[in-house]
């Protein structure tokens, strides 16, 4: 990891694009520091006990949305608590994550609250009777270059994808956003462009070497690991 997001809205709509928001954006990687605010804290819960260590917030939220196909598997309770993790470790954020070059990079969307956000109408519950998903890739690229990509296969046995192009901007410290042109649409041998230009916002919650917290404009909450 909105309106006309990657997120692609339908096979035969108009997509979405599902990440990021309008000033230009400055990511000088120069100068640039990135204070920890490691404090203690407690969480009562009935349901849930998370620990105050970011290592361990981090591994917990990993173990909550592992084998789920992106949240689609899990329960609204079990949503519950990859939200509750979350927000213990937006308290752990870099005072600045727009400016963090950390950004930068290949990410696996392996998690978000909203199941169609990134993949639109191919990771509806309509949509899956046809499009198996195989990855969720978004790769960052200074200075200001982001790519989105969803593989699939076709009832099985064609392989296929859509992919956008954007450019990122920043809104402040934590807001994103992506401008994309139209999406391109692969399956097997044939190639094409369809639909038009189309925008998403997204704030960066939570960053480290490993993961990206991003929270879309309408809410949607996204997990992203870093590939490799």
């Amino acid at each position: 990891m909105a309106a006309r997001s990657f997120t692609l809205s339908s096979p035969f709509t108009q997509p979405k694009p599902f990440f990021f928001g309008s000033k230009p954006l400055n990511l000088s990687l120069n100068n640039t520091s990135f204070p920890l605010k490691f404090q203690t804290f407690r969480v009562s819960s009935s349901s849930v006990s998370i620990s105050s260590r970011p290592d361990d917030l981090v591994a917990s939220i990993l173990s909550k949305v592992a084998q789920t196909d992106g949240g689609v598997s899990l329960t609204q309770n079990q949503h519950q608590e990859v939200a509750q993790v979350a927000n213990e470790l937006q308290k752990y954020c870099v005072d600045e994550p727009v400016k963090c070059p950390l950004i930068f990079g290949d990410w696996d969307v392996v998690y978000c609250s909203n199941p169609t956000s990134p993949g639109g109408g191919y990771r509806s519950a309509f949509g899956r009777l046809f499009f198996r998903t195989k990855e969720m890739i978004q790769t960052v690229e200074a200075p200001d270059s982001v790519r989105n990509k969803v593989s699939f296969s076709v009832f099985g046995f064609v392989d296929g994808q859509v992919s956008l192009k954007g450019k990122l901007k920043a809104l402040d410290n934590q807001w994103i956003q992506v401008v994309f042109e139209p999406p391109e649409l692969r399956v097997g041998a044939v190639d094409f462009r369809y639909g038009g230009e189309s925008e998403v916002k997204l704030q960066i919650t939570y960053i480290d070497e490993k993961i990206r917290l991003g929270k879309g404009s309408r809410g949607s909450l996204f997990v992203f690991l870093r590939r490799g």
